[in-house]
């Protein structure tokens, strides 16, 4: 038995696996294991979701194949293992584009079910778990339930945003929404202010399908940024996307610290405030702007870094985001990557999906030990006032009681859990 030492994203810390490659033939045999298991991906999950120290983790990668494509439908057929990106790349040509993706391509079909993933048109399409027509589920002692929102409802609502724990993804059926081509009409537009932020939020959500907003969480003007909006663009040239630039070993040290931070968002805010206005944008750059970056979670260094994704009640979303802000500032951290953007007023599709009707807001800090964790305890105790839930795709640390509250059909999901399959994330926050 070999072992292998694997990370999450945020590479916080790095576990010991045995790493077993899967098949549609050797399926079965593989998950006859008497060491739990789980199915791991692209490993783009920041925190310990994707991870099983000591155990098993069932490569899906090499579940790679598309199936079948309707190109009057547009029904796509593939299996788990297959890459947005792929999907992306292949379809995008024909007509066809996935209807929701997240702000990397580099993740696998079964990673967004079972994360049920959100981009950047919430209010429009909802999220992954929305175009999922069906999929197959095996379980490790070899049943397998095809599900579908109509057909085993319970198996399908319990699997999107699951996070791998009720059995593995093999076959998914998904629905693609047409597009006229890779380009985007695109725009920036400043904003000095949380309350502006919502007014072009609230006054976009009608006529613009993509919508997110970068905040400068060091500013004097606590809550300006940039609100970047887009539709699709009739256009249907296609040209090859700049080479990626690669970080190509992981510093000493985090060059994403408290010397830097101030001045890589003002540099960050004044460039774009430049360019700000209307411009054509390919869909690749406007959608995934860090994949042009391969290995960008290096800069953080040895010691990696924490996400923290939250989303808060609309009702409360001004002040909740203003009071995080500005512990942020008194505690002397801050983040670069900050996120603020709404969701839609949608019923989720998962039982234990992420997305509700409010604003979510995500934030990068550079691991720094106890002082970090001291900040994220502080950060839970706004978000935990606030009625809000953190997303478990980003977590390394919620506490337990912030996880129930915010999850509340938790003990209605147990009754699906696959028992031969388990997560650090599983373990810290389930017990099992």
């Amino acid at each position: 038995m070999v072992m292998t030492k694997v990370y999450s994203w945020g590479r916080l810390n790095a576990f010991e696996h045995e790493v077993i490659d899967l098949s549609t033939s050797l399926l079965p045999h593989a998950l006859k294991h008497p060491k739990s298991g789980l199915a791991y991906g692209m490993g783009r999950s920041y925190g310990d979701v994707c991870l099983n120290p000591d155990g098993i983790l069932w490569n899906a990668r090499t579940l790679n194949h598309f199936k079948h494509f309707d190109a009057q439908t547009g029904i796509l057929s593939c299996e788990a293992g297959v890459l947005i990106a792929d999907i992306q790349r292949l379809m995008v040509p024909k007509g066809w584009m996935l209807a929701v993706t997240p702000g990397t391509q580099s993740i696998t079909v079964g990673g967004a079910i079972a994360n049920d993933i959100h981009g950047k048109n919430h209010h429009r399409y909802g999220s992954f778990g929305d175009h999922v027509l069906a999929f197959d589920l095996l379980r490790t002692d070899g049943t397998s339930i095809h599900c579908r929102p109509q057909e085993q409802s319970d198996w399908f609502t319990a699997t999107v945003g699951g996070m791998g724990l009720t059995g593995i993804i093999t076959t998914v059926h998904l629905q693609l929404r047409t597009v006229p081509g890779p380009w985007f009409n695109s725009e920036t537009l400043v904003y000095q202010s949380l309350e502006e932020f919502f007014e072009l939020a609230d006054g976009s959500e009608d006529n613009w399908e993509y919508t997110v907003s970068w905040i400068d969480c060091f500013s004097k003007h606590k809550g300006r940024g940039l609100f970047m909006r887009a539709n699709h663009h009739q256009d249907d040239r296609f040209i090859s996307q700049k080479k990626k630039l690669k970080i190509p070993f992981t510093p000493p040290f985090s060059l994403i610290n408290r010397y830097s931070l101030p001045l890589f968002n003002a540099l960050y805010y004044y460039l774009n405030a430049a360019n700000s206005g209307k411009k054509i944008s390919h869909y690749e750059s406007f959608l995934y702007p860090l994949d042009h970056i391969s290995e960008w979670n290096r800069l953080y260094g040895p010691k990696g870094f924490f996400q923290y994704q939250c989303v808060l009640p609309r009702s409360t979303g001004v002040e909740t985001v203003k009071s995080i802000l500005n512990e942020i500032a008194r505690s002397g951290e801050g983040s670069f990557l900050n996120v603020l953007k709404t969701f839609g007023d949608r019923k989720a599709p998962g039982m234990m999906s992420f997305p509700q009707s409010g604003v979510t807001l995500a934030l990068d800090f550079p691991n720094k030990g106890i002082r970090t964790l001291q900040l994220l305890t502080r950060l839970d105790s706004i978000v935990r006032e606030a009625e809000g839930r953190l997303y478990m795709a980003k977590d390394a640390r919620m506490p337990k009681d912030l996880f129930y509250s915010g999850y509340p059909r938790l003990a209605e999901f147990l009754q699906y859990r696959d028992p031969g399959i388990s997560s650090a994330l599983s373990r810290r926050l389930i017990g099992d």
